[in-house]
């Protein structure tokens, strides 16, 4: 591997935990998640600008033109910081609505649980962007031009995206309008979410499918894979949409919220007929 690669790699993985061994040491003493979300996604953001700019940082150069980048490049790089800047402000005005996050409610209280969070998010964050740290340690000039897999990955990204964006709102809507006593409603069961009961994860499964898509150019290149990088490396990435579903699927996500569901409305008849009549997480092609 090239050395240049391997260096700008090590110091986009170091920083994704040095900012989670940051913000823990001031986490776990007040025994507060309320900036967990806000942390990770300002971590994807400063990750890839690390991944872009480490080699003039580290010669102490000055910063290039972001038009100096190849535009497999700019446009996976903004795609990674458009959907952390939503993801974390939207998370971050509703924990501040709410008060707290049901995930920490015990673990914050533990300090080694709590740390392992933190861990596990820069674990998180690495892995999740792998393609897109991966794309930008390549030089520019090394790239090869846009091609029919950058299309579809810019389409598919765009897609999940919206699909993501649209169930957040459709739950804050429903929301906001039982807030408003508008409807008495328990659950959402309107919109995507008549689809599948977590349509915000099946997007974010989806764009970073799509990032991995879009990075295999480059990374399967003859150019690059074998005299950059070793061809195992460009494979990896296929890693990112894989433990964002694992993750989320098995993990963090899904389980904790059927099973908060479970205990709310378990008894509840609704709430068996929408789980029977409703996939957990893709929805039905037909």
């Amino acid at each position: 591997m090239s050395r240049q690669v391997w260096s700008t790699l090590r110091a986009t993985v170091g920083t994704a935990f040095a900012v989670q061994a940051v913000c823990a040491s001031v986490a776990i003493p007040l025994q507060t998640e309320k900036y967990y979300d806000l942390a990770g996604s300002a971590t994807f953001i400063g990750c890839t600008l690390v991944s872009l700019y480490w080699r003039p940082l580290r010669a102490g150069l000055p910063l290039p033109s972001p038009l100096t980048f190849h535009p497999r490049q700019i446009v996976m790089s903004a795609f990674c910081c458009i959907w952390a800047g939503r993801l974390g402000s939207f998370l971050f005005q509703r924990i501040q609505r709410s008060g707290s996050d049901s995930r920490f409610d015990e673990i914050k209280k533990q300090p080694t649980k709590f740390a392992g969070a933190w861990v596990l998010q820069g674990v998180w964050v690495s892995l999740t962007a792998f393609p897109v740290f991966c794309v930008n340690a390549v030089p520019a000039h090394l790239q090869p031009r846009l091609g029919i897999r950058d299309a579809i990955a810019c389409a598919l990204w765009l897609s999940a995206f919206g699909y993501e964006v649209t169930a957040d709102r459709q739950k804050s809507a429903w929301r906001a309008a039982k807030e408003a006593k508008e409807h008495d409603e328990k659950f959402i069961t309107s919109g995507l979410w008549s689809q599948s009961r977590h349509p915000n994860y099946v997007g974010e499964v989806l764009l970073w499918a799509a990032q991995f898509v879009g990075s295999t150019s480059a990374l399967l290149s003859p150019a690059v894979a074998g005299p950059i990088i070793p061809h195992w490396l460009g494979y990896l990435a296929v890693a990112s949409p894989m433990l964002e579903y694992a993750l989320i699927r098995y993990i963090s996500g899904v389980p904790m919220l059927e099973e908060s569901g479970d205990k709310k409305y378990g008894d509840d008849p609704r709430w068996k007929e929408y789980k029977r009549t409703t996939p957990v997480f893709f929805p039905r092609p037909w």
